[in-house]
């Protein structure tokens, strides 16, 4: 599944560019009669997926005489480039595979269709609540996209590290508060042994219900004593040797590398992670404690999206409910490690069911999850953001400056870069 950020900022340019542009046609974009050619574009499924995805065209195409589908795949490279390409030219295709980070700018400028208005189902009763929440957008009204397939984490505790140092592996933290806690405790039995392995980024504001974004989408608000208070907790804890100086080092390997590495007790992972675990490090097999994420799960979504400019609009919504209705998505999460976003998949036993093998556990609780998950990042934080964050908040943690004035510089900055956008 890939997750990234897109370029937000020159997606807008580009998107700003287009507000006077006409449409690529409206033939028929004001009918409700589902006939006529469409494109679909996907995002590096191909050639492994083909057969699925040609499976799929043809049942439409069965359902639908007098449709047809002519399937776009773009590489996994410059994908982003590519729909800079397609609506700079006006030739966005019918159905797009978009996250919500490259759709928002798009739909900020009307180039996508509301698929909450006049759809064939009833989007927020067939998908999950945080896959319909990720395609709405702050400044704007409607949805933007219909959720195709989701992953989120789970936390994997090292057993061996837990016994040692005076922990219950099958009482893991369930929050980031005992998590704090239970840091505390593995500290004072084992003072070389680390449980938490991170600095905190946005998303700890988001879980926190702190603001994070401005509700007309325009500025960062997350500077506030409540967040201020979060970092100090951090601060703490890296002068209390809770975490490993390495954590605020540019070369960080990221506290899934260090906990196959065997240095610290938690790791963050999807639920086929405990397999790449175990391979990197054989003597964690049978030693690694699965389970759901602390607090609320992060939710990482892919989505197809409906361009406002398509000839066939009908056509193409239609297409775009047909691939990710819960028959289609089942057949597709069999296929490969995402999950549906239906509500109905909770059927699918493959999904929903514990087998018994670790596999089948971690996949299980993962699927659970998603029932809660959500979006925990603003989609309007780019790349060059985070690092402008992740530096401020370092320089706080290591007690350079006071959180409050690293949060403040952080944000000031932060919106310099989102006016720019």
């Amino acid at each position: 599944m890939r997750i990234r950020h897109a370029s937000v900022a020159v997606l807008t340019a580009v998107a700003l560019g287009l507000a006077a542009c006409g449409g690529s046609g409206d033939d028929d974009s004001g009918s409700d009669e589902i006939t006529g050619t469409v494109t679909l574009q996907t995002w590096a499924l191909t050639p492994k997926f083909t057969d699925y995805l040609n499976e799929v065209i043809k049942g439409f195409e069965t359902k639908y005489p007098g449709t047809k589908v002519e399937l776009l795949d773009q590489p996994g490279d410059g994908y982003s480039d590519k729909v800079l390409s397609q609506a700079a030219s006006n030739t966005l295709p019918d159905v797009i595979n978009l996250p919500p980070d490259f759709a928002l700018p798009l739909a900020q400028q009307d180039l996508l269709v509301d698929v909450s208005k006049d759809a064939g189902v009833d989007v927020n009763a067939t998908y999950v609540a945080g896959s319909i929440d990720a395609y709405k957008f702050k400044g704007t009204d409607g949805v933007y996209g219909y959720p195709w397939y989701l992953n989120t984490d789970l936390d994997y505790w090292n057993k061996t590290k837990f016994a040692k140092c005076g922990l219950d592996a099958s009482k893991p933290p369930a929050t980031t508060q005992e998590l704090f806690a239970q840091a505390a405790i593995m500290h004072s039995k084992c003072p070389d042994e680390y449980l938490m392995s991170r600095k905190p980024t946005i998303i700890d504001f988001t879980l926190a219900g702190i603001p994070t974004l401005s509700d007309d989408g325009k500025k960062f608000v997350f500077n506030t004593d409540q967040a201020a208070g979060i970092v100090d907790q951090y601060r703490d804890a890296f002068k209390n040797g809770y975490m490993p100086p390495t954590v605020l080092n540019t070369d960080y390997q990221g506290n899934s590398k260090l906990f196959t590495q065997g240095k610290v007790a938690w790791t963050t992972g999807g639920a086929t992670s405990l397999a790449d675990f175990e391979k990197d490090n054989p003597s964690l097999k049978g030693q690694v404690a699965v389970s759901k994420a602390l607090d609320t799960p992060p939710l990482y979504v892919q989505g197809l999206s409906v361009s406002d400019k398509s000839k066939h609009k009908a056509t193409a919504r239609a297409l775009a409910e047909w691939v990710t209705n819960a028959d289609n998505q089942n057949k597709f999460g069999h296929l490969v490690n995402v999950f549906p976003s239906t509500t109905a998949s909770a059927s699918d036993a493959y999904f929903s069911k514990d087998d018994g093998t670790p596999v089948g556990q971690a996949r299980a609780l993962a699927f659970e999850e998603l029932k809660t998950a959500k979006s925990l990042q603003p989609y309007e934080v780019n790349t060059a953001m985070e690092t402008i964050l992740a530096q401020q908040i370092a320089l706080a943690v290591k007690g350079d400056v006071s959180s409050k004035q690293a949060l403040d510089d952080a944000v000031t900055k932060m919106n310099q870069m989102l006016a720019r956008q």
